[in-house]
């Protein structure tokens, strides 16, 4: 590593670093306000196509049919422009990391990206109908189902956020094993906490609905198991390198 620069340049580098992420994302964001109904539209799919014929959605404020799909188009501009922004904060902390590091943590960077992408479009194909025909079936005789378009969007994305940390478990696996805080023998002994866990963070970060609830905390495990195929692979390496040596 080079020797350490000065506070200030670091200071100044990390505002170089969150203006180009800024711009970004903002870059992305112009094109998408343009079509911003269509978005919500797209967005909205998963429940309109289950709600009874002549019912809608509807707009409780006067500036929500605007604001709402604008608002909308940030988070979707956000989530497009991730892999721009993970690689604005990869170039700030990458030359404070010795060269065995950076190798590790681009993959990892790079999965973790796919793996959130990966959630929140198991949340939108999956999810999101499950949840929706049986909460909508679960209505009372006689009751309307009429949704909030803010109410729907702050449902969605907090599903949408929950679904793409949930799918982050591999990245933790593996993190927590190639730093040496646990090992794969010690993660595989301690399975019944990690499965009772996974159900209490996703009643957490989900809607108070079971249904929602077990489609975070049976995928989250699996991963879980996953992560430690891929922990165990790194590991069976590292064995076989320190052998030869």
């Amino acid at each position: 590593m080079g020797g350490e620069q000065p506070l200030l340049q670091h200071l100044l580098e990390l505002r170089t670093r969150f203006l180009r992420a800024l711009i970004g994302v903002i870059v992305v964001l112009l094109p998408l306000a343009v079509f911003a109904k269509e978005l919500y539209g797209f967005f909205a799919r998963p429940l309109m196509q289950l709600l009874p014929a002549g019912t809608s959605m509807i707009a409780t404020k006067v500036i929500s049919p605007f604001l709402i799909p604008l608002k909308l188009s940030a988070f979707v501009a956000l989530f497009i422009a991730m892999p721009w922004v993970l690689y604005q904060i990869w170039g700030f902390v990458a030359p404070g990391l010795y060269k065995n590091e950076r190798r590790l943590m681009v993959p990892l960077l790079v999965s973790s990206t796919l793996l959130f992408y990966a959630g929140i479009a198991f949340a939108y194909f999956v999810t999101l109908p499950i949840v929706f025909q049986f909460t909508l079936s679960a209505a009372p005789e006689g009751v309307v189902v009429a949704t909030d378009i803010a109410d729907y969007l702050d449902f969605m994305m907090t599903m949408f956020v929950a679904f793409g940390v949930a799918f982050e478990t591999p990245v933790a696996v593996v993190l927590l094993v190639i730093t040496g805080f646990v090992t794969t023998a010690q993660l595989k002994e301690a399975r019944g906490y990690v499965l009772v866990g996974v159900f209490v963070v996703a009643a957490i970060i989900t809607p108070p609905d079971v249904f929602s609830q077990l489609l975070v905390a049976i995928p989250s495990y699996l991963l879980y198991e996953v992560g430690l195929l891929w922990a165990g692979v790194i590991e069976r390496g590292r064995s076989k390198v320190a052998t030869v040596s």
